[in-house]
């Protein structure tokens, strides 16, 4: 019997206190009379596909934005209890929330961690008030420790933090002081981002501007290496390109990830099936999970449509709120799964595993740009995958680009 493949339910909350100048997601601030109306309408878009994804368990769920803690934990709590009826999820599935450090108390996260939420990613960013002053941030390095301890004493085990490099002028020993202090925490798992200077932000006007320097791509990529190292000094391994987990396991060269691993995020990774709702989410579901809707084989991708108060008429109206949607070719397909995949730095793509997602054998597909690349040292192609090399990790876009379809 055919095992299941998992499939991803994510959540989105497009509000936050403030928006930061680098951030170029779909959120808005001072929108707090919006969120009732919004959680309901939210609530009607998850009934929509309750018939379409009976029988269907998800996974995982994941809350993101946006800030979801900035909604009331009633608001949550109604969330999650329409998701709960609306869908199967699995009895071991993993529900993530998003927090900002500077938007929880002891109150929220007890009440987080009673609705059934079992793991947290924090946006901490950095432990330099003068990088949370250039980035924007709400919160302060007190308020850091303060939600790291809320979240402890309110009983959440797994624990993710993020945090961003490349900053302008970001001194390697600033770096390592936020590396330093994130580690002494010892969360359960840590998330590495390099500052990207995103079109339509205020960062963008910034840098077109001159009054803030363009990120270093060369200093970023040291600062890159220094947190590798000193990451797995500590006994966190990385399992993806950004991505480090702490479970006792220093090495996943062996195609195996670690058990703190990310599971929403390895949905992705595997070009594998999620569900997006809310404004601007995304979806990628094939063929047979869609029941009657969709032709048997088809792999669509689609969107929502971003702005909240059309989302909010259109959804409580009856009308559709897709803003695009595309049926993926083989090629096109094939490619994304590549690229994903090689992102997981020991798992990488396994020849099975892209047989199964294509009906297809990626050695054949692939034959000259896996012969090409090996050649250059930036990937290793063994008995069963196919994976980025130590040099290929630090060029990975390079090799990424490589497997996407000519146009």
């Amino acid at each position: 019997m055919m095992t299941e493949p998992p499939l991803g339910l994510y959540i989105h909350v497009p509000f936050c206190e403030r928006k930061c100048p680098y951030c170029d997601f779909n959120t808005y601030a001072e929108l707090g009379e919006m969120f009732q109306a919004y959680v309901d309408a939210l609530g009607d878009e998850i009934e929509r596909w309750s018939e379409l994804l009976a029988g269907r368990a998800v996974s995982t769920v994941f809350l993101g934005g946006g800030t979801p803690t900035v909604l009331s934990t009633a608001q949550l709590d109604q969330v999650l209890a329409t998701v709960r009826r609306c869908v199967a999820i699995a009895a071991d599935a993993e529900i993530t929330s998003e927090a900002n450090p500077g938007t929880v108390d002891r109150a929220k996260f007890a009440g987080l961690r009673a609705l059934g939420v079992n793991r947290l990613s924090m946006g901490v960013q950095s432990f330099q008030p003068s990088e949370l002053a250039f980035l924007g941030r709400i919160h302060d390095v007190a308020d850091v420790y303060a939600a790291f301890d809320a979240a402890r004493s309110a009983g959440f085990d797994n624990i993710n933090l993020d945090f961003m490099f490349g900053l302008p002028d970001q001194s390697p020993e600033a770096w390592d002081a936020t590396l330093d202090a994130a580690l002494a925490l010892a969360p359960e798992h840590l998330s590495l981002y390099s500052l990207i200077v995103e079109p339509n932000t205020p960062l963008y006007q910034w840098v077109q501007a001159g009054q803030v320097a363009a990120p270093d791509d060369d200093a970023a990529a040291d600062l890159y290496a220094r947190a590798r190292e000193r990451l797995g000094e500590a006994g966190y391994a990385q399992y993806e390109v950004s991505n480090w987990a702490r479970d006792g396991v220093a090495e996943v060269r062996t195609g195996t990830v670690p058990a703190a691993a990310c599971r929403h995020n390895l949905i992705y990774w595997r070009n594998q099936e999620y569900l997006g709702v809310g404004p601007g989410a995304h979806s990628h579901l094939r063929g047979w999970s869609f029941g009657r809707s969709v032709d048997a084989g088809a792999d669509r991708r689609w969107a929502n449509i971003r702005p909240v108060p059309g989302y909010i008429r259109r959804v409580r109206a009856g009308k559709p709120i897709e803003a695009f949607h595309e049926d993926l070719d083989g090629p096109t397909a094939m490619g994304e799964t590549m690229m994903l995949g090689l992102r997981l730095v020991g798992e990488g793509v396994p020849f099975e595993h892209f047989a199964a997602l294509h009906r297809a054998d990626l050695r054949a597909v692939y034959a000259g740009e896996l012969a090409e690349l090996a050649d250059w040292g930036l990937i290793e192609v063994g008995d069963d995958r196919v994976r980025l090399t130590e040099r290929g990790l630090m060029v990975g876009n390079q090799v990424f680009a490589r497997f996407v379809p000519d146009s």
